[in-house]
């Protein structure tokens, strides 16, 4: 009989175990690294076309790809649960732009820190906005719950007890940035990144002051996770910083992000749905015949005209998508102020230019470096590009191309160039713009699938 009550009691705890957290084999042994990340503008997202994308994304594929593993995907609903599916090991790390501060240190491990952000107070402009924290204590203030922005928030409050805040339960601060720029909460807390990009979707935000400078982005780990698996994640981040992926990656996804004022984005916002509605039909057709994003097209256009089909420069371009006569002549475009014939000239003049370029240059350093071409000349690209060699910088990639187009500016014997000066910084600044336009149509308007053309 006590055998028998030994034996139950043994069966019983094996089953009490069993109904714990199931930590997952390291990856060498399963040959699956399973990342837990949030879905943002920041981290992970699906492209136009439904592909995973996203810088932290971007990241955990390379780190997978290096050593033979597949890779799965988790997704958490909110902050704490993310952070407690690391601690539980059921994922293998999470790659989500956070933070490691001192207070999740003390249940969590850290890889090497691969960048720095600080953390901002943001309010509505239109609204009170604090200079210092003890200007917030009648404001409606909303944080995300388990951020590290509560932690700082709660050491400030010992020095301002008025100081309060609501916390809730979501992933990440974008949704609170729409909270407050719609004016359902006065203010709340944004990493720079997020609220970088931000910025081109939300014009009534305003930065009102720093909360925290400097604060290390690292991948979360669970504590006693394998010293291995630990080595190859410093190993990894230390060979692509050296090899400049990293700053590739970064300029990919942030590297753009800042440069519209706020007229800028409420004159897109404004005008996507007015003046964009009569031209969508000529984008669409456009992108049919081109193959080219048609929200990429109008981002084109409105960045040339404003989406103003009768527009005229001093310097004689002209039309929605302020062709030249000589381009337009080319491209058999009859009339450049008919807005049909200006767009369907427009996007083939930009597959000529991404045509024109070397096989080499992936996307979407083709299309970025085709874009500041459109503006400044294929020519003068180019002279730009051999500046970038002369220099000892990569002509093939957007990142380098984009610090060498503004010394076109300089005197022909300086700069090098056999086709004399050329605004290089402006060939820049528009190809950016773009960019930042394009993420912002991407984001409202939906990709174009011709009926036609469907499986």
């Amino acid at each position: 009989m006590t055998r028998w009550l030994f034996s139950l009691a043994l069966l019983g705890a094996l089953a009490l175990a069993g109904c714990g957290p199931r930590q997952l084999p390291p990856p060498d042994v399963s040959g699956e690294l399973v990342v837990g990340t949030r879905n943002s503008p920041t981290t992970y997202f699906l492209d136009n076309e439904g592909k995973d994308t996203g810088f932290e994304y971007d990241l955990a594929a390379r780190f997978a790809q290096r050593h033979g593993w597949r890779l799965r995907v988790v997704v958490e609903d909110d902050l704490e649960s993310l952070l407690d599916a690391v601690r539980e090991g059921r994922v293998h790390l999470a790659a989500a732009g956070l933070t490691a501060t001192p207070e999740r240190k003390r249940s969590l491990a850290f890889g090497p820190v691969y960048g720095e952000v600080k953390e901002w107070v943001v309010c509505n402009a239109k609204g009170t906005v604090p200079h210092k924290p003890e200007d917030m204590a009648n404001l409606r203030l909303e944080v995300v719950a388990g951020s590290s922005h509560v932690d700082h928030l709660k050491a400030l409050a010992r020095k301002h007890p008025a100081l309060r805040w609501t916390e809730l339960k979501i992933s990440g601060p974008e949704e609170l940035l729409e909270r407050v720029d719609l004016g359902l909460a006065d203010c709340t807390v944004a990493d720079s990144d997020a609220l970088a990009v931000a910025h081109n979707f939300h014009p009534n935000l305003k930065d009102a002051f720093v909360l925290q400078t400097a604060q290390p982005l690292a991948w979360a780990l669970r504590q006693g996770v394998d010293v291995g698996f630990s080595r190859q994640i410093t190993t990894f981040f230390g060979d692509i910083r050296k090899s400049g992926e990293l700053d590739i990656l970064r300029e990919r996804y942030f590297g753009h992000v800042e440069r519209l004022g706020d007229a800028d984005v409420i004159g897109i916002l404004e005008r996507r749905t007015t003046l964009l509605r009569d031209l969508v039909a000529f984008f669409h057709e456009a992108q049919l015949e081109t193959g080219l994003d048609w929200r990429l097209l109008a981002a084109i256009a409105y960045q040339e005209s404003q989406w103003n089909a009768h527009a005229v420069s001093p310097t004689g371009v002209r039309g929605i998508m302020m062709l030249t006569a000589d381009t337009a002549d080319r491209l058999g475009v009859k009339n450049r102020l008919d807005a049909r014939d200006s767009i369907l000239g427009g996007a083939r003049y930009i597959n000529l230019l991404k045509d024109g370029l070397p096989e080499q240059i992936p996307e979407p350093d083709r299309t970025w470096l085709a874009l500041a071409a459109y503006n400044i000349g294929p020519g003068h690209l180019e002279n730009a590009r051999r500046l970038a060699r002369k220099l000892g910088r990569n002509p093939d990639e957007w990142r380098d191309m984009k610090a060498i187009l503004p010394l076109l500016s300089r005197s022909q014997r300086e700069s090098g160039s056999r086709d004399g000066f050329a605004r290089g910084g402006e060939a820049r600044a528009f190809a950016e713009n773009v960019r930042i336009y394009y993420d912002i149509l991407s984001r409202y308007e939906k990709p174009y699938r011709d009926i036609w053309s469907l499986d």
